[in-house]
């Protein structure tokens, strides 16, 4: 108000009082304002806004003084200020609300105020042109209110173009990088401003993933996936009553589904009763329920669009009438050029805004599809996990995701594309009359080609997607089992495998391609033929029909719209086809049984008689099976320790299983009171911390931290690990022994503090003295646990007098039952069997309780050790890694910070090695620099005929036939070099070391197999087809541009250079935002992989939600580098778009100037062109920043090529003959061993020579224990994978591992399925499997790494037996807990520190009383 009153009062010293005018006062005050906006932006424009009122109104009550003196004006004076006036309170009031709701910038009111000043534009110039005329006279209030009024819109204009500061009363937002899109002003939104301080910093540097903005809220997994979840649980209850029928394919089914053995999901997941078709939940309806407000504003922005297409043919139609009226005002063509011009550029702005709905709607489906189906995965049964194996579901989340979000952008062709044609075809009849229905048959006719076609696709896509499941399915088994693939040298057979798959994909794939190119020349020559019949039909009705430059060049405008709709169909109907078939199989996969969460009774239960309740209980697998567990009756009283014993397959482990919910009740009555804490028989390792594995998401307790530590013998292992209990532990726990995994996995049930305790065999995988100490420290009577309720599934037979309860199980059914002594009053099997069994042990466990047991004892095997700091994490075997009473109960009072290594080690080194981004420009791989260079010749003369054919219509149809060609050219070409790719791909992965695999997450490989490997099997190939065809329509619109207006060459060259400016300025942050969306999708991958491996632990701790946040917040992750790349595409698209809107603009201009020198038609032809420049332009950018995106996928599959490879397969000079090995001699001279070159040996300077036929023992081996790896198929696949042996040698295998009787029991017998990972069979069978695997080779040389450490004793023994009289001319090395099965071999080898310290036969060692002696004496043998 200062600076006002010192204008107003230097106005007055100099011109006086009175040439001060309204106006002027009104302008100062504006400015005032509009300085002021940035602190109170909201207040002033509602302050204005009031203003706006007032002056509206001022005429109003002005109108009625004027009635007062007897001046009567027309209606229109009252009526005019009264609407405006209320207009501009309602306005104002608008504006306070969108305040109240923490607006910053609203679309709603700019848009108002652009076409109120707009409107008022018109009224301001006649008041101007009225006043300049001196006859007249002037009303002096309403001007000066009218130009007061006329400036404050103007003002509000301005001001509306500029975000208001987020109001006081606004949520705080703690995200420390939150997207800059709900800030920025509606100008930016919409022409996508706000993302190029992005691409500046893109262009300037390779972007990292700290450079992205955080995902905003209504796009995270956590807004988004509970809306789906929710409708799709309402959906299936709904049709729950009368469930959808899945009949999971029996095992005979199963075996004859497939020549070759192989058994496709969607063969044996569905056999669903036609009467329960109409019963069937539908997926369809619960995603338009839930995204359908999405699709309806894409609806309107693209109706719009579509209506605002038809405006230039019109607005032609007008400019070419201008030019043929030479009496024309000049105003006249500016006015239509201009009008083209905004008409053109609003066309881009809504259709952008379209596509950004559709691909962020798009976006908000992939995250819901994707955690719906995670969610589900924890949940569905065993029976369902057979059929949907983690291959099929990788599927699901990645391809099949992917084409729902691939048709987000498509939907709306469904209504738009027939909306286009009928439009253009109603205008067409204006402009051509009833010949257009020449053109209207021509289309009809090709319906049923269309039909035939779509219907042939979705075979083709059914097809392709089985053969896709198989082979990621089998690839994932490969990469599960890589290291007995490795050991038994079965890389290329298994590669073979694979091919075979592929092939078959490739294949399938080929018969597409066919499709499509007789699909692209059935359309691409359908507006050719449309309009070449319509124009010949009207030519030849009537003589009098003339097609002169306005008919001739509106309809070719009109025809080139009908193109566009046509040519895309295809396309469309491709992406349906996909996304039906994508549809059934989620829909299948969701509808999957899950199993009953009310099958068990769990939770705090007073009234109940015991800890667990079994009454009359069965139990199956799934729904249609046979009981595996029969009349289950049993009581454990609260606090009790109960053993559950028996021979291997005898539902021991299953027995577990359905005390957590895990099979499927048949009748019966189960209560387990409290929260459950579950040690599986195989451990389930994350790859996280030591620490994290331990705790699982609980918080930290210290005290009770160390003493689990101390009591799970992990202590030791801490001391020698790199960082301590902060080590990263790999995928699948593959730097840890078997035993090591154990102990975590039992710390971490320890840890959680539960009410019930279930042990499936914890103590097989470690060593006797080991296993003691757990024994006496955690699960038996004077134990940690010793108040808790614990059911303990063992084989160790000297554990079972300090038990409360012995279970024997036989056949799935408690045969015994009671205490050890009560048992062996009994006189029944089992007490023949401890009688047998149990003597040795019992002098073993007298002799460890004696004082001499109290000396040091070596912890088990296999213990990691980083010795030189700045090296990654290895195994090394140390027999200084001890465990003793007195050291134990040092430690145990150690701080948790002391068992953490120093922080100064904490970056000197990575286990597993996170997928990395690139950066630089895309190398183009060898395969697609052969096709691109092999097809470049067919790729010019086709798109030569190809842009023929658009810019001059010929009649030949030899356009189509040349598109036909370059068609086929390119999808047989990108077909070539895929095949080259996988086959790189997989012969590179299989030849990498096992480091390789120890190191890098599944995820990141199954990424590469899977999306990868999609995107350049059907994404890049039909990519390229449409770039080129675009360019080439491009080029060809400039020309023929250049040819009817040669003055446009002034102006299209600089645009062309504006355009390739802004293209490479965008493609640095483009083609980074795909990589590092690549990079953090490997991550979603392998927790998914984990979760799956691992689901059973996850349910019996009830860690669900914990998942499911860690799985949402690595999707959003991903979704975090997919947003920016979007918009990064539409502020390209917006920007060359204009520059096509330019050329437009130009074009008409020197039509409009040149009109004295140019015919009609070139003005026509020149116009009508620049009009689908446009069009053109936007699907080249399109589809060049696809392209430049999607060869990622090529970058990436190659990038392993420069990995470190082992030596090749077979070397021919270097051959050994078809006999060796012929004794069985082993000899080592001065041998040393790493697992990589930066790392230390663990093996140094071993000499020693084993002969042939010897019986070796190896104490201190380094490694884990080996993992019983089995692949699905049938049992005689497992056993002989390449058919090398007959049945009768099959047999006998079996006998010696002593698994024919189960064999035999079998319905399908060596035909029977073995599911992923076998996990139709115990751990047990197998180890038992595995072992019979090995002994059908018939080598010189056995090696048996803890191969019955998971089988009875009376198992283990007469195995034992059968191999020194089977083998007793073969070498055998053993590694093994149980030094009794061993105290007969010729000689035992001790290493210590990577070095043998002792070697000979046992008795000498045992005399010798070393290190040898100690371990037996702990053990009871000495």
């Amino acid at each position: 108000m200062l600076l006002l009153r010192r204008i107003v009062q230097e106005r007055r010293s100099h011109c006086g009082f009175s040439s001060i005018s309204p106006l002027h006062v009104v302008f100062m005050l504006c400015c005032l304002i509009f300085v002021n906006s940035c602190i109170k932006h909201s207040f002033v424009l509602q302050a204005l806004g009031l203003i706006l009122w007032i002056v509206c109104w001022a005429d109003l009550f002005y109108s009625f003084w004027e009635r007062s003196q007897n001046i009567f004006r027309a209606p229109f004076f009252l009526i005019s200020p009264t609407v405006l006036g209320i207009t501009m309170l309602l306005a104002t009031f608008l504006i306070q609300h969108e305040r109240m709701k923490g607006v910053q910038s609203s679309g709603v009111m700019m848009i108002f105020w652009l076409i109120s000043l707009l409107c008022a534009t018109v009224i301001f110039r006649s008041k101007i042109m009225l006043a300049l005329n001196t006859d007249t006279e002037v009303d002096a209030f309403r001007y000066v209110t009218f130009c007061t009024y006329f400036i404050l819109l103007l003002v509000q204009l301005i001001l509306s173009c500029f975000p208001e500061k987020p109001p006081l009363f606004s949520e705080a937002v703690n995200d420390p990088k939150p997207c800059p899109e709900f800030s920025a002003s509606f100008l930016s939104r919409i022409t996508f401003w706000w993302i190029t301080g992005l691409m500046i910093q893109g262009y300037r540097r390779p972007l990292e993933a700290k450079d992205l903005w955080s995902l905003n809220k209504e796009d995270t997994s956590e807004e988004v996936v509970p809306g789906l979840s929710r409708n799709w649980a309402k959906e299936w209850a709904k049709n729950k009553r009368q469930p959808l029928n899945i009949l999971y394919s029996s095992k005979k089914q199963q075996k004859s589904s497939d020549s070759n053995g192989e058994v496709t999901e969607e063969a044996e997941a569905l056999i669903i009763k036609p009467s329960q078709r109409n019963s069937e939940a539908s997926l369809s309806k619960v995603l338009y329920k839930t995204f359908g407000p999405y699709f309806l504003m894409s609806f309107l922005f693209k109706a719009a669009h579509d209506l605002l297409m038809f405006a230039g043919p019109e607005i032609l139609k007008l400019l070419i009438n201008f030019v043929n009226n030479k009496n024309a005002p000049d105003w006249q063509g500016y006015f239509y050029t201009g009008l083209l011009f905004v008409c053109a550029c609003l066309q881009t702005l809504i259709l952008h805004q379209y596509f950004h709905i559709c691909f962020v709607t798009g976006m908000r489906l992939k995250t819901a599809i994707v955690g719906v189906i995670y969610r589900k995965a924890l949940v569905i049964t065993n029976s369902a996990r057979k059929t949907s194996t983690v291959g099929e579901i990788v599927n699901l989340m990645s391809v099949d995701a992917q084409r729902f979000m691939d048709l987000a952008t498509y939907i709306n062709m469904i209504w738009s594309a027939p909306l286009q044609v009928i439009l253009a075809l109603y205008l067409l009849w204006q402009n051509l009359g009833p010949s257009v229905l020449a053109g209207v048959a021509v289309m009809i006719l090709l319906v049923p080609v269309n039909a035939v076609m779509a219907v042939k696709t979705k075979t083709y896509q059914v097809a392709q997607m089985k053969s896709k499941d198989n082979r990621i399915k089998l690839m994932n088994e490969i990469l599960n089992g890589i290291k007995v693939l490795k050991l038994y040298a079965w890389e290329l057979a298994f590669r073979e495998k694979v091919l075979e798959i592929r092939q078959k994909e490739l294949k399938v794939l080929k018969k597409s391609a066919y499709l499509a190119a007789v699909g692209t020349f059935t359309w691409v020559c359908a507006p050719f033929l449309v309009a070449l019949s319509t124009f010949a039909v009207y030519v030849k009705i009537d003589k009098n029909n003339v097609l002169d430059a306005q008919k001739a060049f509106v309809s070719l405008a009109l025809f080139n719209i009908l193109r566009f709709p046509l040519n895309i169909l295809p396309m469309v109907i491709s992406s349906i086809v996909e996304a039906s078939v994508s549809l059934k199989r989620l829909r299948v996969f969701l509808s999957h049984e899950e199993l009953d969460p009310d099958s068990i009774i769990r939770g705090p239960i007073t009234n109940a008689e015991g800890s667990i309740v079994v009454k009359n209980a069965t139990f199956s697998w799934s729904k249609t099976d046979p009981p595996s567990l029969n009349s289950i009756n049993f009581t454990v009283p609260e606090g009790s320790l109960i053993a559950v014993v028996g021979q291997v397959g005898c539902g021991k482990s299953s027995l577990l299983s359905a005390l957590l919910g895990e099979m499927d009740k048949k009748e019966g009555y189960v209560v387990v009171k409290g929260s459950v804490a579950y040690v599986p028989q195989q451990a389930w390792i994350q790859n996280a911390t030591l620490e994290d594995n331990i705790i699982f998401g609980r918080e930290m307790n210290e005290s009770r931290y160390k003493r689990v530590i101390e009591a799970c013998a992990l202590l030791p292992d801490l001391e020698i690990l790199p960082m301590g209990d902060r080590t990263e532990i790999g995928e699948k726990g593959v730097n840890l022994s078997g035993g090591q995994k154990q102990r975590v996995s039992l710390a971490r049930a320890v840890y959680c503090n539960a009410d019930t305790y279930l042990f499936d065999d914890p103590l097989s995988a470690v060593d006797a003295h080991v296993g003691k100490h757990i024994f006496e420290k955690v699960i038996g009577p004077k134990g940690i646990l010793k108040n808790k309720t614990r059911v303990l599934v063992t084989h160790a037979v000297n554990y079972l007098p300090q038990m409360d309860t012995i279970l024997v199980m036989t056949d799935g059914e408690i045969s015994e039952m009671g205490s050890y002594q009560e048992l062996l009053k009994q006189d029944g099997a089992f007490a023949e069997f401890l009688r047998t069994y149990a003597n040795a042990e019992q002098s073993r466990e007298s002799n460890a309780n004696s004082p001499s047991g109290k000396e040091g004892k070596p912890v088990e095997n296999g213990v990691l050790v980083n010795e030189a700091p700045g090296k990654l994490m290895h195994r090394q075997l140390s027999n200084s890694s001890t465990y003793s009473r007195e050291t134990g109960k040092s430690q145990h009072q150690s701080s948790t910070a002391e068992l953490q290594k120093p922080l100064a080690e904490k970056n000197s080194w990575k286990l597993t090695e996170a997928d990395s981004a690139k950066t630089g420009r895309v190398r183009s791989p060898a395969p697609w620099r052969g096709q691109l260079s092999g097809f470049f010749v067919s790729f010019l003369c086709s798109a030569f005929f190809f842009s023929m054919k658009y810019n001059t219509q010929s009649r030949s149809s030899f356009p189509g036939i040349a598109v036909f060609g370059y068609s086929m050219a390119v999808s047989i070409g990108g077909i070539f070099a895929s095949q080259h790719l996988h086959l790189d791909l997989l012969h590179n992965v299989l030849r990498s070391p096992m480091s390789f695999f120890e190191r890098t997450p599944s995820g990141n490989l199954v990424n590469r197999f899977s999306k990868e490997i999609d995107t350049i099997d059907s994404a890049i190939p039909p990519i390229i087809k449409m770039f080129m065809g675009s360019t080439f329509n491009v080029i060809g619109a400039c020309i023929i541009i250049l040819l009817a207006t040669p003055i446009a060459a002034v102006i299209i060259p600089p645009l062309g250079l504006v355009y390739l400016l802004v293209q490479r300025f965008y493609v640095a942050t483009s083609r980074q935002l795909k990589r590092l969306e690549s990079v953090s999708r490997s991550p979603v991958y392998s927790h998914f992989n984990e979760t799956l491996l691992g689901v059973s632990v996850i349910r019996a701790f009830e860690e669900q939600k914990r998942f499911i946040k860690q799985n949402d917040v690595k999707v959003d992750e991903n979704q975090k580098a997919y947003y920016p790349s979007i918009v990064a595409n539409r502020w390209l698209a917006i920007r060359l778009e204009f520059v096509g809107n330019c050329i437009v603009l130009f074009a008409a201009l020197f039509a409009v100037i040149a009109r004295n020198k140019l015919s009609p038609g070139l003005v026509g032809l020149s116009v009508s062109y620049s009009l689908q420049i446009t069009a053109y332009l936007n699907w080249l950018v399109r589809m060049t920043s696809d392209l430049e995106t999607n060869i990622v996928a090529v970058e990436r599959v190659k990038e392993y090529a420069e990995m470190e490879k082992e030596a090749e397969w077979s070397i021919e000079e270097s051959a050994p003959a078809s006999t060796w090995p012929e004794e069985g001699k082993i000899q080592f001279q001065g041998f040393g061993l790493r697992y990589r070159e930066d790392l230390d040996l663990v093996l140094k300077n071993i000499n020693i020579t084993i002969n042939g036929g010897e019986k070796g023992w190896v104490e201190n081996a380094d490694g884990k224990r080996y993992d019983p790896i089995l692949f699905s198929g049938s049992l005689r696949m497992n056993l002989d994978p390449f058919d090398q042996h007959s049945d009768e040698d099959i047999w006998r295998s079996l006998e010696l591992a002593h698994l024919k009787n189960f064999v035999s029991s079998l319905p399908d017998k060596l035909n029977h399925e073995c599911s992923e990972g076998g996990e139709n069979l115990s751990v047990g069978q197998r180890q038992l499997v595995c072992l019979a695997r090995a002994l059908l080779r018939k080598s010189k040389i056995l090696v048996l790494d803890e191969a019955t450490a998971a089988v009875d004793l009376e198992t283990d023994n007469l195995i034992q037996s059968t191999i020194k009289s089977q083998f007793e001319e073969c070498t055998v090395l053993t590694i093994a807990h149980r030094l009794n099965t061993i105290m007969d071999y010729t000689r035992v080898l001790v290493l210590d520190r990577g070095e043998v310290v002792e070697c000979d036969s046992p008795d000498n060692l045992l005399q010798a009383k070393g290190l040898f002696y100690s371990m037996a004496k702990d053990s009871g043998l000495a």
